[in-house]
């Protein structure tokens, strides 16, 4: 009984409400501004051609797939931070090492991350699929891989305004970069503005730039701002600081395996439809796409939750670290109960956002995305329960024990499960998303029974 949720009615609750939701909203707006960035592309590239579609779909998930393990890694920055502050609220040096070391570990992550995405075609042959579709997907990702540091960068810098509670910053500069990202790529993609029509190479020029805009203005932020500037982050940037290179690594690398696990599951969704048909890829994309609009929200409340327990777990303050967690738990899987009625209730307009309706030849498309959506929404509570939940630990420096978590329940549950359904039943794309939905609903119940055994598993200790 000692865990259970108290009534919000009691003042520190209302109080840890406020906090939260200030902190969480520009988070989630950030977010959707990056995943607006994404779907803007599914968008154009879909105007381009249902084969054009599912080429930027095999070469932008492998990208993904690739940016979110070093996501994972430089992720590591926000706990350290927060803790830091909690235990001395004007702490500097121990931020900007944090901050120094966090992008020394991007930096060397990037190199052979491009080199992975160099080859996507022999990837993509590797896995079955297409060999035209492989070759399209090469030409994409060999543009858009060189937005990957910068994008890092650019993570490792919001998540130090978001230690220091001012997540507003990354806000603007991700809501510019939306604009900059379709003005440019509707331009080189279908040659608009002046620029040289280059289909789907312009998708990956136009997002890549976008990429590294969105790094310099955040870095412009962070050295001129007057809350900011006084950290000095880039001064003296080349000393290497090995103890806390390598504690960012401990932290960050069961994090980076953790998201891996949960994305490459998807991806390898992706890889299924691709031997499905060339329909159910393209339905696949845009479903997806949908899933991860909506998930955008309950990631940005899984990284406010990750700060305001930081926060408490540093101010070494129990009380604090289960408001600050149940608050941020109330609110994401609330909101994600809230999407999933919106999806069954209107999917055909979802899909006609992608989609010409009066076209036949989208006929089958639109049919299967809108029965991969109907099994999207009966996984969006549990998405953002796992999320949330994963955000949760995370405040505790707690990243192993939910890495094994994940790699069980996204790679021998739900891959299992699909694989089965698909293949096996004769389900095809819709037995790949029930898989989807069975490794979700399993990853969050281990996550929110280890946050509940919090205190009799030690994870409070700094």
């Amino acid at each position: 009984m000692a865990d259970a949720i108290p009534s919000v009615t009691q003042k520190p609750w209302r109080a840890e409400i406020r906090a939260t939701v200030s902190l969480a909203y520009p988070l989630v707006l950030t977010n959707l501004t990056q995943a607006a960035i994404q779907a803007t592309d599914v968008v154009m590239l879909g105007w381009a051609g249902a084969s054009t579609l599912a080429a930027g779909a095999l070469g932008s998930n492998l990208f993904i797939a690739v940016f979110v393990f070093g996501m994972g890694l430089v992720y590591a920055a926000a706990p350290m931070m927060a803790r830091e502050i909690g235990a001395r609220r004007h702490a500097v040096r121990e931020i900007r090492r944090t901050v120094r070391q966090a992008m020394w570990a991007a930096a060397m992550l990037a190199i052979p991350a491009w080199i992975l995405l160099w080859n996507t075609e022999a990837i993509l042959l590797l896995f079955g699929q297409q060999p035209a579709l492989a070759a399209e997907a090469a030409i994409f990702v060999r543009a858009l891989q060189w937005g990957l540091l910068p994008a890092l960068l650019y993570i490792v810098l919001r998540s130090f305004v978001s230690a220091l509670e001012r997540p507003l910053w990354s806000l603007v500069v991700s809501g510019a970069a939306v604009l900059l990202n379709a003005f440019l790529n509707y331009g080189l993609i279908f040659g608009k503005f002046g620029f040289p029509e280059l289909g789907i190479l312009g998708a990956g020029i136009g997002s890549a730039t976008t990429n590294c805009l969105l790094f310099l203005g955040m870095a412009l932020v962070v050295t001129r701002h007057p809350k900011f500037r006084r950290y000095r982050l880039f001064g003296r940037f080349w000393r290497a600081d090995w103890p806390r290179f390598l504690a960012v690594w401990a932290l960050g690398l069961p994090i980076a395996l953790t998201l891996a696990f949960e994305v490459t599951i998807f991806n390898a969704a992706v890889f299924l439809m691709g031997l499905i048909s060339t329909a159910s890829l393209a339905a696949h994309a845009i479903a997806i796409q949908v899933a991860s609009l909506s998930f955008m929200v309950p990631l940005g409340i899984a990284q406010a939750a990750t700060v305001r327990v930081g926060l408490a777990h540093g101010a070494r303050d129990a009380a604090g670290i289960a408001r600050a967690g149940w608050t941020a738990f109330v609110l994401g899987t609330g909101f994600m109960t809230l999407t999933a009625l919106l999806i069954v209730a209107f999917p055909r307009l979802l899909v006609y956002a992608f989609l010409d309706e009066s076209d036949p030849a989208n006929a089958e498309v639109i049919a299967l995305a809108i029965s991969f959506l109907g099994v999207a929404a009966l996984f969006q509570i549990v998405d953002g329960a796992q999320a949330v939940g994963a955000g949760m630990l995370r405040g505790l420096h707690d990243t192993k024990v939910p890495m094994l978590y994940a790699g069980l329940g996204y790679w021998v549950i739900g891959i299992g499960v699909g694989v089965g359904l698909a293949f096996g039943a004769g389900w095809e794309g819709l037995g790949i998303w029930l898989g989807l939905a069975a490794g979700l609903a399993i990853v969050a119940a281990l996550m929110l029974h280890r946050w509940v055994r919090r205190e009799r598993l030690g994870l409070l200790a700094l």
